[in-house]
């Protein structure tokens, strides 16, 4: 698989839209964790507080991807992204306008900000339907790889934060937000070959396919983990071992680039040696990784190498579901792209949630980490046990020319 037969398949300009509207997205869809330091000191939250303050906004993702898969398949990629992308920017212009002064202003916030996170249900068909199954994971890397939006918050909103204010923070977003927008609405094109719209109902019949389940719960490990952690480091790393907002930033944003950057190797990896089998690698070393960080590092710039390493995993874990999911639902992507992002979505709600919760009920953040790293264990129990079917079945050699 040469560079020109990739370049030649599909449509790059919409590759490059899919990914900037997604990169942007992303960083929004995750700011409160980044600013969640000074938030929390200028409202007063507790440790339970601030998990669910940065959980929210992952939760409301996870549930809007759903309704913004349901929106692609009938108003087309490119419409529902731009429909997506006025709420965001409406709602960080209210809240930089307005201020933010409780809690609970924070999670309507998040509320709003969901439609962010949602971005994954668009980006990822717009970039898809271009192109055949043998470029498919990594055309879907490539857009994917917008999760690096989430480094790009962390890296400067600590930052900003401390020069102007948080709140003013999110007048700023607003500025590369709107500008993408805009190359968004001129080179992205919907692919010719959109499947037609169908009634409402027929979307979810999709649940009753056992396979669905399964892509759900791989994603919930991988994308789960890789958001919530992007979520919730900023405070970990200020709680734990004491470093101020700007430090914890930066910290965060080297895990997170690390993860958002080999999502596409990770598509690229699964496309030449089979989706299942460079999963399966991925959550061994998730796993391990996030059992090492259970344990309690007695030092900061320890726990930065190992969550890399997590980060690593877990990213490219991401690059490899998505390059198996369309091979198995190309006539649903749309809507599955929906449903497997919402699952990752929870899986993120989860391990931030948790994770506040964990620290305000032990006074630690360890088991947390531990119980995630067992639920990667189960999804690669879960993985080896319908490997044979889906080599045998729709991932047979001679049904299609990707490598499962």
């Amino acid at each position: 698989m040469d560079k020109q037969s990739f370049l030649k398949a599909g449509h790059p300009p919409t590759l490059l839209a899919a990914f900037l509207y997604f990169d942007l997205a992303f960083m929004v869809w995750v700011i409160l964790g980044p600013l969640g330091v000074q938030i929390a000191t200028d409202l007063g939250l507790d440790h339970a507080q601030k998990g669910m303050m940065v959980a929210v906004p992952v939760l409301a993702g996870a549930l809007l991807r759903i309704f913004m898969g349901v929106l692609v398949d009938h108003l087309k990629p490119k419409m529902a992204g731009a429909i997506g992308q006025v709420i965001v920017i409406c709602a960080l212009f209210v809240a930089w306008k307005f201020g933010i002064h409780s809690y609970a202003q924070t999670l309507l916030l998040g509320v709003f900000l969901g439609f962010a996170g949602a971005a994954f249900a668009v980006a990822l068909p717009l970039a898809s339907r271009w192109y055949p199954p043998e470029h498919q994971g990594t055309a879907l890397g490539i857009a994917g790889a917008g999760n690096s939006g989430t480094a790009l918050a962390a890296l400067f909103a600590p930052g900003l934060a401390i020069a102007y204010g948080w709140t003013n923070v999110f007048g700023l977003a607003l500025i590369p937000l709107v500008l993408v927008f805009a190359v968004y609405l001129v080179v992205a094109k919907d692919a010719p070959e959109c499947p037609p719209a169908k009634p409402l109902t027929e979307y979810f019949k999709v649940l009753k396919d056992k396979d669905a389940w399964w892509f759900m719960f791989f994603y919930s490990v991988t994308f789960g983990g890789f958001v919530g952690l992007a979520s919730s480091l900023t405070i970990y790393f200020n709680t734990q071992y004491g470093l101020d907002a700007k430090m914890a930033g930066y910290f965060t944003a080297a895990c997170v680039f690390a993860g958002s950057m080999v999502r596409p190797i990770g598509g690229r990896v699964a496309d030449r040696i089979g989706g299942i089998k460079s999963l399966s690698v991925m959550y061994v070393f998730a796993a391990v990784f996030l059992a090492i960080v259970g344990t309690g590092l007695p030092q900061a710039w320890m726990a930065l190498v190992v969550f890399v390493l997590a980060m690593l995993s877990l990213g490219m874990g991401n690059g490899a579901v998505f390059q198996l999911v369309p091979q198995r639902f190309r006539k649903e992507i749309g809507v599955m792209t929906g449903l497997v992002g919402m699952a990752g979505g929870v899986g993120g709600f989860y391990l931030a949630s948790s994770l506040g919760y964990a620290k305000q009920a032990t006074g630690s953040y360890q088991m947390g980490f531990m119980i995630f790293a067992g639920l990667a264990l189960a999804a690669l129990i879960g993985l080896t046990s319908v490997k044979t079917r889906w080599r045998t079945t729709w991932g047979a050699a001679h049904l299609t020319s990707a490598r499962i």
